[in-house]
């Protein structure tokens, strides 16, 4: 049996086969219930900093990347036990094809690393994001998707780097060197890029608006729902999806409409000529009245007779609410109006009626010589 085991095939023994063989086996059964169990390590130690986030949620979120980064783990450093059979030496356009396998391996070790860090920013941010929800300020949430962001595009480059660094064998020096000296070259070329990272830094620390308000920038009108490093989504009152560049939002005139104190409803109404001045007096005492028993829900009002002009009377009907929701100011505005229609219908008063132009054409005479 010794002497079966000792044999060598592709310039390894049929022992080594073995033990690798078995290595691998063995981190293909127990990898699901290693990588939970040090999910489990990692939940312990994480939960005594930050409570408040269940132990199912971490291992869900970390477990699919743990379990293949040990498994690729096991596989690398087992495989690296045996020898490269000189049978396989050979070149591929100059490349080795041993260099070529171990650049193969040390990538995808990089990927799968990656992969968890990314996987462990997710879990930190729904950490942070937990304890954000339990203020009233809506500032640290918006912080939380930043960061979170943010990260992961360092996670991102680092990982290109390392690519770039371990598996090709590129100085990364001289690549850091030649991005300094054209950082004018770059820096123009992304101008509209760096511009909108600026702008999302001034969003954050300025806070014009913030995740949750309600907006009008330019044309569009629509509820924040997320500010990113490059732009912020809106969802407009048309259900539509917008997505804004940050600069956009800093550089334009933008009406936060959730940081009004109150909502404002005006009418203006264009009496007949003909109506007789104590019939307006009573129509504007008898509407400030109607204001008078709505105090509850009106908080100021204006009532009067603003102008005289040829043909009409105008009297402007303006009174302002609380912030309250969209739904009841429209149901209250409504209600004004057909209490208005009613009133002037029982006190006989018509709008003015425009009468329609009559447009004369006189004939030209032209004479001849």
């Amino acid at each position: 049996m010794d002497r079966f085991l000792d044999g060598v095939f592709l310039d390894n023994t049929i022992r080594s086969y073995l033990l690798v063989g078995g290595s691998i086996l063995l981190a293909v059964l127990f990898k699901r219930y290693l990588s939970r169990y040090i999910a489990g390590l990692l939940y312990r130690v994480i939960h005594r900093v930050a409570s408040g986030v269940d132990k199912k949620s971490f291992v869900n979120l970390v477990v699919s990347p743990l379990e293949t980064f040990l498994l690729m783990l096991v596989i690398i450093i087992s495989l690296d036990k045996l020898t490269f059979p000189r049978l396989f030496d050979i070149s591929l356009y100059k490349l080795k094809l041993h260099g070529f396998i171990d650049g193969v391996a040390i990538i995808v070790m990089i990927i799968t690393f990656n992969w968890l860090l990314l996987r462990i920013i997710d879990f930190v941010a729904m950490i942070l994001q937990h304890k954000a929800d339990l203020t009233p300020d809506q500032t640290d949430n918006q912080l939380v998707v930043f960061f979170k962001d943010f990260f992961k595009a360092i996670v991102v480059i680092m990982g290109v780097l390392m690519v770039l660094k371990l598996a090709f064998h590129y100085p990364i020096t001289n690549l850091i060197t030649a991005l300094s000296i054209g950082g004018a070259a770059i820096a123009l070329a992304t101008r509209e890029s760096l511009e909108n990272l600026i702008a999302s830094f001034i969003i954050f620390f300025d806070k014009p608006f913030m995740v949750g308000d309600l907006v009008k920038v330019q044309s569009i009108t629509g509820t924040v729902e997320k500010i990113g490093l490059r732009s912020t989504r809106i969802r407009t009152d048309q259900k539509t999806f917008v997505t804004m560049p940050n600069k956009q939002m800093v550089d334009s005139i933008m009406d936060n409409l959730t940081l009004r104190t109150q909502r404002r409803a005006f009418v203006q109404l264009e009496l007949a000529i003909d109506t007789p001045h104590e019939a307006i007096g009573q129509l504007i005492l008898r509407i400030q009245q109607q204001f008078q028993v709505r105090n509850n829900v009106v908080e100021n009002y204006t009532v009067f007779l603003s102008d005289i002009v040829k043909d009409t009377y105008l009297v402007n009907v303006e009174f302002f609410t609380a912030t309250i929701p969209v739904a009841d100011f429209n149901a209250l505005r409504q209600d004004v109006n057909l209490f208005i229609i009613a009133l002037m219908k029982d006190m006989k008063i018509k709008l003015a009626t425009k009468e329609p132009g009559v447009i004369v054409m006189k004939e030209s005479a032209s004479g001849s010589n």
